[in-house]
């Protein structure tokens, strides 16, 4: 565990900045069992109809892709003792090409603009701008998401 003095709070942030995440390989077992649970389409549980399909080949679930992003986010912020809380929302996302199995997902993390803390809140926001791609360098999600950075001891709220 990093000592306080190493931990990077809301104050800290430097805007812009630059996070790249590694990547993160998609198998078609991942696929089929992300499907099965929670986005049952012919397309990202059997072989066979997702050939027949509009993308041509078993692809995964866009609510997958978007799981294996928050979890390279907040392993990334983790390992940068960025004191990540969530996200408060996201007002834009677009997928726009699938992740077939075996492709190798990365994500590239650009902090954008930040808010102060509101009504005595002990976080304050990051306005994130996400990119998904594939091994090829191929655009497959985007999104711009308000992340909550933990604020630090002199905000005064603890």
């Amino acid at each position: 565990m990093p000592k306080k003095s190493d931990l990077i709070h809301w104050e800290d942030i430097v805007i812009p900045s630059r996070f790249q995440t590694p990547h993160k390989q998609v198998s078609g077992q991942d696929i089929k069992k992300f499907a099965a649970t929670f986005d049952p389409q012919p397309y990202h549980l059997d072989r066979d109809a997702a050939k027949a399909s509009l993308f041509g080949g078993l692809c995964a679930s866009g609510w997958h892709i978007c799981a294996i992003m928050m979890r390279l986010l907040s392993d990334t912020m983790e390992q940068g003792n960025i004191q990540f809380l969530g996200n408060d929302e996201i007002p834009r996302l677009k997928w726009l090409f699938p992740v077939f199995e075996d492709d190798k997902v990365q994500a590239e993390i650009n902090f954008i603009q930040k808010s102060p803390p509101v009504n005595a809140a002990d976080f304050g926001t990051v306005e994130a701008s996400i990119q998904v791609k594939n091994q090829n360098e191929k655009l497959v999600m985007a999104l711009t998401a308000t992340l909550m950075i933990k604020a630090g001891p002199s905000h005064g709220v603890y």
